[in-house]
């Protein structure tokens, strides 16, 4: 495939003047065991072994702690999207707003707008994105029955979640009050929505100068009534025989589901990259917005890897693209 741009270089004035803190649950892995994140470890140390061979002066660390006493860099490179509490991806770029910090990313309150599925689908809705139907129930708020998506398969998530975590599936309004309760007592809001049968569309975006569409990826299941799992998602069982990651290549879908995405990250600018989801239907042609992350996986042998790849781009070129264009948001380089 032909390359989709030229990959961008951080200047060599700006390697030597600028300094990254790279924080990551996992930076200061050894590779040695198995890790209890499965495939988000071996993601942070080749994040890692990227940004050590780019020439960055780089600090690394594996907390936000470093960040509430102000350090002395002048760049933020996080991936600590996950810390272990309720909105909890929200910390990292606040901390650095309140020490007057550039960071890769984007806004606190975007990131909140993104990782909020209720708050995203109500986005998608105002810019006339299809979604599906849903409901939202806070933790420490009532659980109106009422208030229950029309279907007969449901699926019942933690409302900030990411790779699955936490997700329920159910069939009655029994069931589905039992896994309400049970996401607010992992201490989270819950969403309910109906299931959707089809595979995930995958669509990574970056921005250069204005945000871009790598060619986009598709989870194809072999069981399209297949629901997702945590495990599954981060290698830490066996998923080959379930599902596969794939190139998209229905022309006239792809063509849709950009004109979808366009409408969706009007919403979220400015981002440095992000991975837009929707849900496909390879029967009926339906598509139907899931969600969006804006500090997603880039790992390799994820979507955002493996459609660098088809862009032309090597991974070491990725990163350094994502992290040469937040500095040239910021003014760090030219």
């Amino acid at each position: 495939m032909s390359q989709f741009h030229p990959p961008r270089r951080i200047s060599q004035s700006a390697l030597e003047r600028l300094r990254i803190l790279f924080i990551a649950k996992n930076a200061l892995w050894d590779g040695a065991g198995k890790a209890a994140d499965g495939n988000h470890a071996t993601y942070h140390l080749e994040m890692r072994a990227i940004l050590e061979d780019l020439g960055l002066n780089l600090t690394i660390t594996d907390t936000f702690d470093t960040l509430f006493d102000k350090p002395d860099v002048d760049f933020v490179f996080p991936l600590l999207n996950r810390a272990g509490f309720f909105n909890s991806e929200m910390l990292c770029p606040l901390l650095c707003e309140r020490a007057g910090l550039p960071y890769l990313g984007a806004s606190p309150i975007l990131r909140g707008l993104a990782d909020d599925k209720h708050l995203a689908k109500r986005a998608a809705q105002y810019a006339g994105v299809p979604t599906a139907p849903w409901a939202i129930f806070r933790r420490g708020a009532p659980i109106d029955e009422a208030q229950f998506p029309a279907g007969e398969r449901f699926v019942i998530k933690p409302n900030a979640s990411s790779a699955s975590w936490g997700v329920l599936d159910a069939h009655t309004h029994g069931d589905i009050r039992q896994a309400i309760e049970g996401v607010h007592d992992l201490g989270h809001d819950a969403l309910v929505e109906p299931f959707v049968v089809g595979s995930d569309v995958e669509v990574p975006v970056l921005t250069l100068d204005d945000p871009e569409i790598l060619p986009m990826m598709i989870f194809r299941q072999a069981d399209p009534a297949h629901l997702r799992t945590y495990e599954e998602k981060r290698d830490l069982v066996d998923r080959s025989q379930k599902y596969t990651l794939e190139p998209f290549v229905d022309q006239a879908v792809a063509k849709r589901i950009a004109d979808c995405t366009r409408r969706l990250w009007a919403e979220y600018r400015p981002f440095d990259y992000g991975r837009f989801e929707f849900r496909l239907n390879e029967d009926t042609g339906e598509v139907t917005f899931l969600e969006l992350n804006l500090n997603c996986n880039l790992w390799s042998e994820k979507v955002f890897g493996r459609s660098a790849a088809l862009a032309g781009w090597t991974q070491a070129e990725l990163i350094e693209t994502i992290l040469a264009s937040s500095l040239k948001r910021y003014g760090l380089d030219d």
